[in-house]
């Protein structure tokens, strides 16, 4: 055996028979689109060339065990009945995905699995969803069912929502399950249709740079924002019954209903609304591969989520204002939920070194630490090896 992740499985679990798993699940980068996909909006993502992946083996019993490289830690449970919701708290997301597949009657028999990753963890390159749809889909096989792409993304996503406690739309799970090469897609994430816009200009490239930075009280801050959304909801649809979520109002009719807000209430409205707007624009721009609109419009992008919906901070504020010096980056932008993680820029291929120079000299100047940087290009969905 040369393979060198079969061997550190067979440390961790032993020899045994029958043919190993391999399914794996990118991670995502959204090029506009935030904080709109819990709101019935448009989101505008595609999935990265770095995966999660499971090197796994169908046990004959319904016992799950799970060892994390990254976590270097062994978690176990069973499927014979309802999944507990106990430590370690990485194991969370694999555990929900097992339980939204046992209540369809999809899993009767549990499986080993080394857990490798490239999605930087915390990055906002949603490593979780990764997991999640890796771990689904390695259950899948060695229980010898399949299951339709979008009802795999929703059962990832219910594990967030019931056992890690998140209360996330289903753009990162979606995109991760249903990503095409040479694709972005745009979704509607109120009935989940999709538009695969190609993205297949070789001298262009989407360019990640971490904070590495996670600041604390996120969860708390997300549900906030959800909270508040709720609020400009409400109070929409006193004047304007038809509205059911902020994707339904444009900016008239929020002003119309300003008087009757809380000041942050109509500014993260504010956000959602234009976002949606930025987000439909960004697709037909890069449709038509107008390279500086798509730009100028990612610039905006980050200006709203720092000044309406609150959720940038200084270091990707930082990474925003150096991508903004570089010639060939037409546009950059804070990307995930915020308070840390990364920048996305699109930006020429031959720039990708003078940004990264740049990075490795101002950020540290300006933030005390150094940014973790790498170029991608729109990579495919999950998939079983």
């Amino acid at each position: 055996m040369n393979n060198p992740l079969e061997q550190e499985f067979e440390r961790h679990f032993g020899k045994s028979s029958g043919p190993f798993i391999h399914s794996r699940a990118p991670g995502r980068v959204n090029l506009i689109g935030e904080h709109t996909d819990y709101n019935d909006g448009f989101v505008f993502p595609i999935a990265i060339d770095r995966f999660t992946a499971l090197l796994a083996k169908a046990r004959p019993d319904r016992k799950v065990r799970l060892f994390s490289s990254t976590q270097n830690e062994l978690a176990e449970f069973s499927v014979a009945d309802v999944v507990a919701k106990d430590a370690p708290k990485w194991s969370l997301y694999a555990k929900g995905v097992a339980e939204a597949l046992r209540q369809r009657g999809l899993v009767k028999f549990g499986i080993d699995a080394l857990i490798t990753t490239t999605v930087p963890i915390g990055g906002g390159l949603s490593s979780s969803a990764s997991f999640e749809v890796a771990t689904g889909l390695a259950l899948l096989a060695a229980n010898g069912k399949t299951l339709d792409k979008v009802e795999l993304a929703l059962a990832a996503q219910w594990a967030e929502h019931n056992y890690a406690g998140m209360p996330c739309g289903i753009m990162d799970q979606f995109i991760s399950a249903l990503g095409e090469k040479d694709h972005a897609m745009l979704l509607d994430c109120r009935d989940l249709s999709r538009r695969q816009v190609p993205m297949k200009d070789e001298h262009m490239r989407i360019f990640i740079a971490n904070t590495n930075v996670k600041h604390e009280l996120v969860q708390g801050e997300y549900q906030a924002r959800r909270n508040q959304c709720e609020r400009a909801v409400a109070l929409l649809k006193k004047k304007f019954p038809a509205v059911k979520a902020l994707r339904d109002a444009d900016i008239s009719m929020l002003e119309a209903c300003r008087m009757d807000m809380d000041p942050t209430v109509f500014r993260r409205g504010r956000h959602v609304i234009s976002e949606n707007a930025r987000t439909l624009k960004f697709a037909e721009a890069m449709a038509a591969g107008d390279w500086a609109a798509c730009g100028q419009l990612m610039y905006q992008s980050h200006e709203s989520l720092r000044d309406d919906y609150g959720v940038s901070c200084p270091e990707l504020n930082v990474l925003v204002e150096i991508a903004a010096t570089v010639p060939g980056v037409y546009g950059a932008r804070m990307t995930g939920g915020g308070f840390g993680g990364s920048i996305v820029a699109m930006v020429r291929r031959e720039a990708i070194e003078g940004l990264t120079a740049e990075i490795d000299k101002r950020y540290p100047e300006r933030c005390g630490k150094q940014a973790s940087m790498f170029a991608t290009i729109a990579g495919a969905g999950a998939e079983l090896l």
